[in-house]
């Protein structure tokens, strides 16, 4: 089903278009420290299934009761003190709260096996919840926060409406497990899931601060509780990576993914949502659309910054650039409105803060999408151009030989690795890939005009192959007059998921802009060698202004390693294959951008669930 939403008149079609102008301006908020804190260290939470889970509570030194701010995590509490664990946890307990950093179930020092999300996991959000309502030092209300893996479990929560929880902060959450990252484009991220399940694991078995007290009864159930993690190991973490690889069942969407993507019980959030995202964020193609989902039930705010994970989950380089506040100071405004009642005016944060490419500061906008969406279309041609006029005479195709390994010296290579990959020299600049990946390039002449992109985006390829499948990376980026081309964002696609799913995808004026795969078992399309085939590239949402001298370029290719490999069975399906990419009248490619325009149409909130 489709929620109708208004909509306002827009600017001129491929112009820059100034952010709508609205009453909400970002005002700077803080407050001085009141207390010294005290920590309690391994508070025992006992669960319903008689597991107990165990958390630090940083707190005022003063007695009393405070409103409670959560943190579940499966990094080990223990790892990572109140000072460094993703931010200041005493800068909040210092200003009246009580603040509780539990491990989650498996990890840290808490008993059971970790499952990543599963349904006892997210009772266990439930009833910590109301466990932390009902404790002595709590007022009785709850507000969840934390990056990452806390953010997103940060929803699953919220949507079973514990007792007590007031409001929510998710910093870099993701949406949908398997299109945000593990599958995208229905391969595996090899540059992150092996390495972020290796990070899980190393930390669930160190040893729990209360083994080394001298109590031989706490080294007895702590060597009991790190058995349990290791226990496992092989059931979760090393089934789900030999899973994947080999093209098992989690390789296709279904009812696993289901139950960990947090955008499929967003309607049932009922707190007030303030999300954080990145425009290179790991989760960056879910996080506006949680922000959607949820906007229309809830008070919620985005900010999305200039960010890849780790520099997200802190808040990188604020205040400044057009955000008065640092991440910290944000939280903290908008728990003291509804957690502590006071008035922090909230009111006048913007609904949605976007830090803009190109502009390279953050701009505020009425809403996402922008009212004003109107997509145009740019046409891949012969000779390398990129061209709003389609062809109308027979075209020659371009074509490149599948290549697994194209695509180190991108962005992607420092997205897809958290940030980390950014050490490597050549990722700021994708012309060494672009020369050395085999792929082909598609640019527009230097532009006459500022050009704004802001929203999700569509690659319409139509190619062949002369193997039994296909792999299509598609990069857009901005070529600045000194030839360098900076990634702005990515989209991946195999042609074996080609099938696309109308009702679940995102149309803008009868156009399509963000496809919907289902990308299960019985959607798989069988790959006629030589044949031409329409594949309906999802390109991950960006905002960026591409500069008047600048051009706007497509880059289509065969991989894009680390971040991405196809299981077994695609690999073998895609090996030594002949990949050509059409532009003939009968089979046009091109991409869809989100430009913005003055034709005003019907925007919708797309049903981007699986039923």
């Amino acid at each position: 089903m489709l929620r109708k939403i208004a909509v306002v008149a827009a600017l001129a079609v491929g112009m820059l278009v100034p952010a709508a102008a609205h009453a909400a301006a970002w005002t700077p908020y803080d407050r001085p420290a009141q207390f010294a804190t005290v920590t309690d260290k391994d508070v025992p939470i006992t669960m319903s299934d008689g597991v107990t889970l165990y958390a630090d509570v940083i707190r005022p030194d003063k007695p009393g009761r405070y409103p409670v701010m959560l943190e579940q995590t499966p990094y080990n509490k223990n790892l990572v003190d109140s000072s460094t664990s993703f931010g200041d946890n005493t800068y909040f307990a210092q200003r009246g709260y009580a603040v509780v950093i539990e491990d989650v179930r498996g990890t840290g020092s808490s008993e059971g096996q970790w499952q990543s999300f599963d349904d006892r996991e997210q009772r266990d959000g439930f009833e910590t919840v109301q466990w932390a309502a009902g404790q002595p030092w709590s007022d009785g209300k709850v507000g969840l926060f934390g990056p990452s893996y806390m953010g997103l479990n940060q929803l699953l929560t919220a949507a079973q409406h514990p007792t007590g929880l007031k409001a929510i902060f998710p910093v870099v959450p993701m949406a949908d497990g398997y299109r945000d990252i593990t599958y995208t484009g229905g391969q595996l991220n090899t540059a992150f899931i092996p390495f972020w399940l290796g990070l899980v694991t190393g930390a669930s078995l160190v040893p729990p601060s209360y083994a080394l007290d001298g109590n031989p009864n706490d080294l007895v159930r702590a060597i009991t509780e790190l058995a349990g993690h290791a226990s496992g190991v092989g059931g979760f973490q090393l089934n789900a990576v030999l899973n994947g690889a080999t093209g098992g069942d989690l390789t296709y969407d279904g009812p696993y993914w289901k139950t960990r993507s947090p955008i499929e019980v967003l309607d049932k959030v009922n707190v007030p949502a303030f999300i954080v995202g990145g425009l290179h964020d790991l989760f960056q193609r879910g996080e506006p659309l949680n922000y959607e989902r949820l906007k229309g039930h809830v008070n919620t705010r985005l900010l999305m910054g200039p960010w890849t994970h780790v520099d997200g989950s802190v808040g990188k380089g604020l205040p400044g650039n057009g955000v008065p506040e640092s991440l910290s100071q944000i939280e903290l405004r908008w728990f003291d409105h509804y957690l502590k009642g006071m008035d922090t005016q909230i009111g006048s944060i913007p609904k949605v803060t976007q830090w803009a490419w190109g502009d390279e500061r953050f701009e505020t906008q009425a809403d996402w999408p922008d009212p004003r969406l109107s997509p145009t279309r740019q046409y891949l041609r012969t000779g390398k151009a990129l061209s709003p006029s389609p062809p109308s005479s027979n075209e020659a195709p371009d074509q490149f030989v599948q290549n697994p390994v194209a695509g180190i010296c991108t962005e992607s290579t420092t997205q897809w690795t958290a940030g980390l990959g950014g050490q490597i020299p050549c990722t700021d600049d994708d012309r060494t890939n672009e020369a050395t990946a085999g792929g082909t390039s598609y640019t527009t002449p230097p532009l006459g005009s500022d050009l704004r992109l802001d929203g999700p985006m569509l690659a319409d390829l139509w190619v062949s192959t002369t193997a039994r499948d296909a792999v299509a990376t598609v990069r857009v980026t901005d070529v600045a007059p000194d030839g360098t081309s900076t990634d702005l964002t990515d989209g991946w696609l195999a042609a074996s998921f080609r099938k696309l799913d109308p009702t679940r995808s995102r149309y803008v004026g009868g156009q399509l802009l963000q496809p919907w795969h289902p990308f299960t078992q019985a959607s798989v399309l069988p790959v006629p060698a030589g044949q031409p085939m329409e594949l309906q590239v999802e390109i991950f949402p960006t905002n960026a202004v591409i500069l008047k001298g600048h051009s706007l370029r497509v880059d289509v290719e065969g991989g894009d390693f680390p971040h991405a490999m196809p299981p077994a069975p695609m690999f073998a399906n895609t090996l030594g294959g002949v990949v050509k990419v059409l532009h003939d009248p009968q089979h046009a490619s091109y991409v869809a951008l989100p430009t913005l325009g003055s034709v005003v149409h019907d925007l919708a909130v797309p049903n981007l669930t699986r039923g």
